[in-house]
């Protein structure tokens, strides 16, 4: 099947990297000319974890000449169904769209193009853009931890499905989802949590889980999405091996000691990720907010489970997208 990477940001690039230099055959497409004009010059800079150069077929959306069976959709969800609706016009006729995108973007894909052709991939490692063309892969080099869980939110299987998995596999382990949205709830919490207070604070995930005031934010934050996934009946799959739910959830003050006490051992191997929610506020441009810790307010208003931790992430980055505030550890006094 002929294939796509659409999007050339910290994590589309060092994806497109990896299976290139595995030998796979496809082309990385671009709206911006920078990124597409220091790929083609000299190739992908893959560093932090890895290091390597990698040369990859590129072009802009403007020069795309062909039609592919599947595109991995790796943009931010800043007006995600016009984004959607300009690569469909990419697609072969029966041809499908995987989201590697956070939250439960696979809604604005069927949105446009059906349920049966939208596929979805929670990424399990994380990777920081340093320039057009430049990224830093920020979680282990490790199979195991360049993990990629993948399906369809009402189970369908097809042969799209099958090469879906092959690609992703080359990478990393590449888990098919039964329960895709319990994997995607899975790595919903851990966005919610690390994601969220990483701009908030302007810290890696380590340090985030390093120092106590933070830490206690974080277990908080994933204890409302555990029990807001509870109050819709979505079962959380596990990451990576590990049982988040099992792990983080708690109803009395021993268990909630030692998944305090966890934290930072569950997120050492990605001690080093920066949130690309931070980078974004760095650069000055919106970030996802709304698309991830909104998901789980949004499901905490629909099923009567109150999340005030995620409530006061959401408040907080606005204000430091409007300048009211800067990413700082002082902000975690506002909870």
């Amino acid at each position: 099947m002929d294939y796509a990477v659409y999007g050339a940001g910290s994590l589309g690039l060092i994806f497109s990297a990896f299976l290139a230099k595995n030998g796979e055959k496809f082309d990385l497409i671009d709206r911006n000319t920078k990124s597409i004009s220091a790929i083609k010059e000299k190739g992908i800079k893959v560093c932090g974890k890895v290091d390597f150069v990698q040369n990859v077929s590129c072009c802009l959306d403007t020069e795309v000449e062909k039609k592919y069976d599947i595109i991995f959709l790796y943009t931010k969800q800043i007006n995600n169904v016009q984004t959607i609706e300009k690569i469909a016009k990419f697609l072969k006729e029966d041809g499908v769209i995987c989201t590697m995108q956070n939250g439960l973007p696979e809604k604005d894909v069927a949105k446009v193009i059906g349920d049966k052709r939208a596929y979805g991939c929670a990424v399990g490692w994380g990777a920081t853009r340093l320039e057009p063309g430049v990224s830093e892969l920020t979680s282990e080099n490790e199979r195991a931890c360049l993990a990629f869980s993948y399906g369809s939110f009402d189970g369908h299987k097809d042969a799209y499905l099958e090469e879906i998995g092959r690609i992703l596999n080359v990478m990393g382990d590449a888990h098919l989802e039964e329960n895709f949205i319990g994997a995607r709830w899975a790595k919903l919490l851990i966005n919610s949590a690390f994601s969220g207070l990483s701009a908030v604070t302007g810290a890696t995930f380590g340090e985030v889980a390093k120092r106590k005031d933070s830490r206690k934010i974080a277990q908080l934050v994933i204890k409302e999405c555990i029990d807001v996934a509870k109050a819709a009946k979505i079962k959380i799959e596990p990451v990576q091996g590990n049982d988040i739910a099992k792990l983080f959830d708690y109803s009395n003050g021993i268990k909630k000691a030692i998944g305090f006490m966890i934290i930072p051992i569950a997120m050492k191997k990605h001690a080093s990720l920066k949130a690309s929610m931070l980078q974004d506020i760095e650069k000055g441009i919106p970030c996802e907010i709304d698309s991830i810790n909104g998901i789980a307010s949004e499901y905490g208003v629909k099923y009567n489970t109150p999340t005030p931790m995620n409530d006061k992430i959401i408040e907080i980055i606005h204000k430091i997208e409007a300048k009211e505030l800067k990413p700082s550890f002082d902000n975690i006094k506002l909870f």
